[in-house]
């Protein structure tokens, strides 16, 4: 689906069913050098089970046009407009890592359109180490080297991993690869300083008023369960999940146990 935003084209993808703006609306938002595709289990299962979905391309990744947006405040603004253009009132947002950022961003400033907000994969601060920061700049595939390995919880899927013979680690690293080749920008880059930038998310905080959801993995190396405690601790009557046996790429690495949090949560606020 193709919505225009802000003067460019955006995509959404929307889990194989046409959009109805009249059904629970459930927007997903994906993080740094990704796109909707992150999305693809939890996305389709939702939209064939009561909600319309809207799995957001930012701009400069995937399928939508324009530049990477260079601030999280500027992904919330946008994140709204394209919420408007598609005719929402109110919608649970569902983000992951960067995405997750957005989510809580987009929340403090439009508490009257959003029911609710899935943090997955969240820190905040969200700091950015300097070698990370500085490959993502000048050595890209450097970069993208680390954020596999530092993403998964081991090198190979574990006995009872959902689907047999799917290398999850190739996976996300050709998706970086892809949205790399795809744009000129510096992409990687851009949303890295985003989310290394972010300065408001106490602030955010405390102006959310809706139901909030935490999912983390124990073994995070790039957003750890410790660098999520100021953020729960800033909305202490949000419900928090942790998942054994998972890293960063949570949706990849336990993708069921993800989707039961996500849809139990957000059926919870449709009733």
């Amino acid at each position: 689906m193709q919505i225009d935003v802000q003067g460019q084209s955006a995509y959404c993808y929307t889990g194989g069913k046409a959009f109805d703006a009249s059904l629970p609306t459930a927007v997903f938002i994906h993080g740094a050098q990704n796109d909707h595709s992150v999305w693809a289990l939890q996305t389709r299962y939702f939209a064939h089970h009561g909600f319309s979905v809207l799995a957001v391309d930012l701009p400069g990744h995937g399928r939508s046009k324009g530049a990477p947006l260079a601030s999280v405040e500027a992904m919330a603004d946008w994140l709204l407009a394209l919420l408007q253009a598609a005719g929402v009132q109110s919608a649970t947002l569902i983000g992951h890592s960067m995405g997750s950022l957005i989510a809580l961003e987009t929340a403090a400033r439009a508490p009257q359109h959003i029911t609710g907000i899935a943090l997955v994969g969240t820190a905040y601060p969200m700091k950015v180490s300097e070698q990370l920061l500085e490959a993502s700049r000048s050595r890209e595939e450097d970069a993208i080297d680390m954020v596999t390995i530092w993403s998964h919880s081991g090198i190979a899927q574990k006995p009872s991993f959902p689907g047999p013979g799917f290398y999850v680690q190739a996976g996300g690293k050709r998706l970086m690869q892809h949205i790399a080749r795809s744009n000129a920008a510096p992409v990687f880059f851009t949303d890295f300083s985003a989310c290394n930038a972010y300065q408001n998310g106490t602030q955010a905080a405390a102006a959310v008023t809706c139901p909030v959801l935490f999912v983390i993995g124990k073994k995070d190396q790039m957003t750890t369960p410790r660098a999520a405690a100021p953020l729960i601790a800033a909305l202490p009557a949000a419900r928090v999940t942790q998942l054994e046996a998972c890293g960063h790429a949570l949706m990849a690495e336990q993708p069921d146990a993800v989707l039961d949090q996500l849809f139990g949560f957000a059926k919870g606020l449709a009733k």
